[in-house]
């Protein structure tokens, strides 16, 4: 058996990449007086805003608020965003589960998103310790994000493995679990994150549902 692991929500809670990078933001502002105004102020006022209107266009009505929105000033701070050295790290309950997982089964991880973004939070995480490879799907395309099977098909063939002997971990029932499922891997979603408490129709969803990391252990064996 192989275990593969999403990243964000999954094994560390996004949100707090989410405020670094408006921290990172907040630094290169207030650094070079484009705003006067501290980081933490920044950083504080872009979170009032994603808390109220969601992710999409946070920086750009914070822009607009402080009267100096420009179509360039925004890919600077989306580009401060993504290639900024996140502060995050690992709960002890994941690293524990990871520690006796990895002494016991190949580990993988295949996560989504910005290519440079996803490097620098396993670069932050230290993830390279504990898993055989470390994949983000952007690196292979686009196209081979989640839910295609892309990055789980060159898994599967390094481990010479059926998708039956595949377990993936992962929290967004709208792409981790349907075609993975289909395939007849076993798939578990730990029910945390900005994913929380969604539901699809059943197709979707994963095979078994968990409230957080340690409840693993209901469905993968771990030695002691």
């Amino acid at each position: 058996m192989i275990i593969c692991f999403d990243l964000d929500d999954t094994l560390y809670p996004e949100i707090e990449y989410v405020k670094s990078g408006f921290k990172a933001i907040g630094i290169y502002l207030n650094y070079y007086k484009i705003i006067e105004k501290s980081p933490e102020d920044i950083s504080n006022s872009l979170i009032q805003i994603m808390n109220h209107m969601g992710r999409g266009e946070v920086i750009d009505i914070y822009l607009k608020e402080q009267g100096i929105y420009s179509k360039n000033l925004v890919k600077l701070c989306v580009s401060i965003y993504r290639k900024h050295y996140p502060t995050i790290k690992l709960h002890e309950e994941v690293i524990e589960c990871l520690e006796k997982l990895n002494v016991q089964y190949p580990l993988y991880l295949v996560t989504d998103g910005n290519l440079t973004a996803q490097r620098q939070k396993i670069k932050a995480l230290n993830l390279q310790k504990y898993f055989k490879k470390t994949l983000p799907t952007h690196q292979y395309g686009v196209k081979c994000s989640k839910p295609s099977t892309c990055v789980f098909e060159k898994i599967c063939a390094w481990e010479e493995v059926e998708y039956s002997e595949l377990v993936y971990i992962g929290d967004n029932p709208n792409k981790d679990f349907i075609n993975l499922k289909k395939l007849g891997s076993m798939t578990i979603r730990i029910n945390q994150g900005m994913f929380q408490d969604f539901t699809l129709s059943e197709e979707y969803m994963a095979n078994y549902e968990i409230s957080n990391i340690k409840q693993l252990s209901k469905y993968i064996s771990l030695n002691e």
